[in-house]
């Protein structure tokens, strides 16, 4: 199966109590399911975040024609997407009015083991499952 693969950070506000409140709203059971919903909707197959300290890391694997721009402006416009965005706003070093596309920036990958191709980081990495 091939799929695009998009890795993108963030950062949270520099506070302890903020900091474990984030990961409680991103806890199971705790994400609102449109949020969820939405993001398969537009071609998003799996998504992980990671943190260190204040730092977010999300991978996000995605169908392998996925166009990241028009998805990301069709995501803006889900149910309860704009909601979500204001609400979690309050961690995060951005504005209340930030789209999700504005808060979390493309990382560009510099490394892979057994690297074959280069992509940027808009196009997406190419992926296949072994």
């Amino acid at each position: 199966m091939k799929f695009k693969r998009y890795c993108k950070t963030l950062l949270l506000e520099n506070d302890p109590k903020l900091i474990e409140a984030y990961k409680h709203v991103h806890s199971p059971g705790n994400t609102w399911p449109e949020i969820s919903r939405g993001m398969k909707d537009v071609g998003i197959l799996d998504m992980e975040i990671y943190i260190h300290e204040n730092r977010l890391f999300m991978i996000m694997d995605t169908v392998a024609d996925f166009d990241h721009d028009r998805a990301m402006a069709e995501l803006a416009g889900k149910p309860r997407q704009a909601e979500w965005e204001a609400f979690v706003s309050r961690f995060q070093v951005t504005s209340r009015e930030a789209t999700a596309n504005e808060k979390w920036q493309l990382m560009e990958r510099i490394y892979e083991l057994d690297q074959q191709l280069a992509f940027t980081a808009i196009e997406g990495q190419q992926k296949e499952l072994k």
